[in-house]
């Protein structure tokens, strides 16, 4: 079965007396009369990071991929928590060392505490974090507008290709090496966005599983669709010139996720509004669609109308 699927069919039903938890079908939990926001990951050796060689940069991966829920609701981290799993290799006195200096440099990035945890003794690598925050309201999902203009920050695909680069299925000079693993080790979020995302965007996700797969989540409960202009979804130069040399192929690699970038909807009339602060903060904020009424989607299209076929699509959770 797939995650949304459990979910519906087992746990939903828990929670239809409680609003705060936006009845399982967001990425936090958001308690509006204590101002409370707060989102829960968990991350397993194999599946959601490669392996524990770089402890520091893969514990920074994963508290900014944690916080990234919070900051695409338009709110901004405040605390977290730290749960761990593993064995004297994993939690030798040197990986622990690594741990705490990665924490506290990324605590000092984001302005961000540690308040807790916990810790066990297992064969398997896992850990668990939880982000907390405080607001009066977020941007859910499931808010979008039919003709919404659709928006993504950043650029996408960076991170799928340095998961590659490791993997060694890519072999590539040492500068782009440099680059891209860097992107997937240490995804760039838009911190600065949060109160314009908050003030502006009628729904958001963060990206993880990918776009498409995002896309359909952020609308899975309201009868619209959406069209994606295939060309304009953003891309960075070093990524370019991997797609112009044909070493990769661009479909199957926008998709893909990990980025942590924001996906959002907005107004037509907001339009002007966004290019400004994206001027203003020299940060890439990219229309790549419209939000269009069911029956007429999904489009994925090029530049001459033609629908694209064979778009990766992104991660599903499968159980």
């Amino acid at each position: 079965m797939k995650e949304f699927e459990i979910i519906k069919k087992y746990f939903s039903s828990l929670s239809k007396n409680n609003p705060a938890s936006l009845y399982l079908n967001d990425d936090v939990f958001f308690d509006r009369s204590k101002k409370l926001v707060i989102s829960v990951d968990t991350y397993v050796e194999g599946n959601h990071f490669l392996d524990f060689r770089n402890p520091d940069l893969v514990i920074k991966k994963i508290l900014r991929s944690s916080i990234s829920d919070l900051i695409c609701k338009g709110v901004k981290p405040q605390y977290y928590f730290i749960s761990g799993s593993g064995n004297k290799k994993s939690f030798s006195k040197k990986n622990l060392r690594l741990i705490s200096r990665a924490l506290k440099s990324e605590q000092k990035k984001f302005g961000i505490k540690l308040c807790g945890g916990d810790t066990t003794n297992s064969s398997k690598l896992s850990f668990t974090f939880v982000s907390i925050g405080f607001s009066t309201k977020i941007i859910k999902r499931n808010n979008a507008k039919i003709n919404d203009d659709i928006y993504v920050t950043g650029e996408l695909g960076d991170s799928f290709v340095g998961l590659n680069i490791l993997k060694k299925k890519i072999v590539l000079n040492t500068t782009e090496k440099k680059y891209f693993t860097r992107k997937y080790y240490l995804p760039d979020l838009k911190t600065n966005l949060v109160n314009f995302i908050l003030h502006h965007a009628n729904t958001s996700i963060d990206l993880s599983d990918g776009l498409i797969s995002d896309l359909k989540k952020m609308l899975n409960n309201q009868n619209l669709s959406y069209k994606i202009n295939f060309e304009d979804i953003p891309v960075s130069k070093f990524l370019e010139k991997l797609i112009r040399d044909k070493k990769i192929s661009f479909k199957n690699v926008v998709s893909r996720g990990d980025d942590y970038q924001i996906l959002f909807t907005a107004d037509k009339k907001k339009s002007r509004i966004i290019q400004n602060i994206s001027d203003r903060l020299n940060l890439r904020i990219t229309k790549i669609g419209n939000i269009i009424a069911s029956k007429n989607g999904p489009l994925i299209i090029n530049k001459k109308g033609n629908k694209i076929k064979d778009f990766y699509k992104g991660f599903e959770h499968q159980f």
